[in-house]
C-alpha cells in the first residue's frame, strides 16, 4: 500500500476561535480555554480516524500558528517583525526579537503528549523550521546578543523539541519549509536559501541515519485565506537545493501545480536515491472537494516519474495553518482528506500494492 499522511492543520471548530477572541478580551479564563483547545483536539483526532487515515495529526487545534506556535507568549518577542505578503493583498508580520537569550516556550513535544491521550493510530508531529525562526532576530541586531548566539541557541533547541517527539513515539517528525520558496522571492540571487538549507542540515546532521527515516521536510507556496505567498515561484529554483536536506521524506506540493508532470521529472532528477516522495494529491485551496479516482490518477502521474517504494501522498498544505484562518470549512477538509486516502488505495491496488 503507498504511505499516505496528512501535512498538519484542519480549521479550528467555531467554539474554539470564539473561545480564543474571548479570552483576548478577558472573557473567558485560561482553565476554560485549555478545556476548549483540549475538546478541539479529541473531536479532530476522532474524525480523523474516520477518515480511515493510517497516519494522523492533532490538526494543530491549540497551535497559535504552524509557525510561532513555540515562540507564543514569550515576552522578549515584539509584534513588529518582518511582513509576509500574501497573493491577494494581505499581509502576515512575523515576529521579532528584542533581547536575549532565546529558549521556545511551547515546543511541539508538549502538543504530542495532548493528543497521545486520544489517538489509537500513529501520530504525525510537525516542526517550525530552524531557517523560518531565524527570521526572528532584526537586521540591526541586538545588543548583548549576537546573531551567532541566538542560531547556537536556535538550533539547540529545535534539535531538543525533535529529539524529544521522536523519543515520545511522533510516526514521524515534518519540518515546515513553506519559506523555502519565500526565500527566492525575496532574494533571487539564492544566497538566502542557500542559508537556510545550511541552517537546517546544522539540525538535520545531529540526528543519525536511522533517526532521520523519521524526519521529514514539508514545501509549499503557503496557503492563507484562499491565498499563497510564492506560488509564483518556479519549482526550478528550489527543488536543486531541496534535496540537499538531509531529511528522509519529502512533502511535496502538487496538486495546486499547473504543470505538475514538468515538476515530477525535476523531482525524479534531483531527488536522492534514499528520499522518499510524498506528493500532494489534495489542493487545500480549491474548496471542491476532490474524488478518489482523481486522487488515484494524480498518484499514478506521479509513479510514472518516482518508483511506487518511493512514492507517497499527502495534502498540498494544511488546511488551516494559521488559527484564525476560517476560509475553510472543517467539514470540507475531513472530506478531503477522505478522498486522499480512498484515491491512494485505488492508486495502490493499480500498482499491485494492495
Amino acid at each position: 500500500m503507498l504511505p499516505t499522511e496528512p501535512i498538519g492543520s484542519i480549521p479550528r471548530p467555531a467554539a474554539l476561535i470564539d473561545g480564543v477572541r474571548g479570552f483576548a478580551a478577558g472573557r473567558v479564563s485560561q482553565p476554560e480555554l485549555d478545556a476548549l483547545y483540549e475538546s478541539a483536539v479529541q473531536d479532530t483526532i476522532q474524525r480523523l480516524e474516520a477518515t480511515g487515515s493510517p497516519v494522523i495529526t492533532d490538526g494543530e487545534q491549540a497551535k497559535h500558528s504552524f509557525a510561532t506556535y513555540s515562540i507564543y507568549g514569550l515576552e522578549n518577542t515584539a509584534p513588529d517583525g518582518m511582513p509576509i505578503s500574501f497573493a491577494d493583498g494581505h499581509i502576515r508580520t512575523f515576529p521579532r526579537l528584542t533581547a536575549g537569550p532565546f529558549r521556545y516556550k511551547t515546543p511541539a513535544d508538549v502538543y504530542l503528549e495532548i493528543a497521545q491521550r486520544y489517538a489509537h493510530v500513529p501520530l504525525k508531529q510537525a516542526v517550525v523550521s530552524a531557517s523560518a525562526l531565524s527570521l526572528l532576530y532584526p537586521r540591526g541586531g541586538i545588543r548583548s546578543y549576537s546573531r551567532e548566539e541566538y542560531l547556537d541557541a536556535l538550533i539547540a533547541e529545535q534539535e531538543g523539541e525533535i529529539r524529544r517527539c521522536l523519543k515520545k513515539g511522533a510516526h514521524v517528525v515534518q519540518m515546515d519549509f513553506t519559506e523555502g520558496r519565500l526565500s527566492i522571492k525575496l532574494d533571487p540571487t539564492r544566497r538566502l536559501l542557500h542559508s537556510f538549507i545550511d541552517l537546517n542540515n546544522l539540525v538535520l546532521e545531529r540526528f543519525s541515519a536511522e533517526e532521520r527515516k523519521r524526519i521529514g521536510v514539508h514545501t509549499c507556496p503557503g496557503a492563507d485565506r484562499h491565498s499563497t505567498h510564492s506560488a509564483d515561484v518556479d519549482y526550478a529554483e528550489l527543488l536543486p537545493s531541496l534535496f540537499e536536506l538531509q531529511a528522509t521524506n519529502f512533502y511535496v506540493q502538487l496538486a495546486s501545480e499547473p504543470d505538475r508532470k514538468r515538476v515530477l521529472k525535476m523531482i525524479r532528477d534531483r531527488a536522492k536515491d534514499w528520499q522518499r516522495i510524498f506528493v500532494g494529491v489534495i489542493d487545500p485551496l480549491n474548496p471542491r472537494v476532490e474524488t478518489p479516482e482523481e486522487v488515484r490518477d494524480r498518484a499514478l502521474e506521479a509513479a510514472e516519474y518516482i518508483r511506487p517504494e518511493r512514492l507517497g501522498t499527502t495534502d498540498d498544505c494544511g488546511f488551516a495553518p494559521f488559527s484564525d484562518d476560517t476560509s475553510r470549512t472543517r467539514e470540507t477538509a475531513f472530506d478531503k482528506i477522505r478522498a486522499r486516502v480512498a484515491g491512494t488505495a485505488l492508486a495502490s491496488g493499480v500498482l499491485g500494492l494492495e
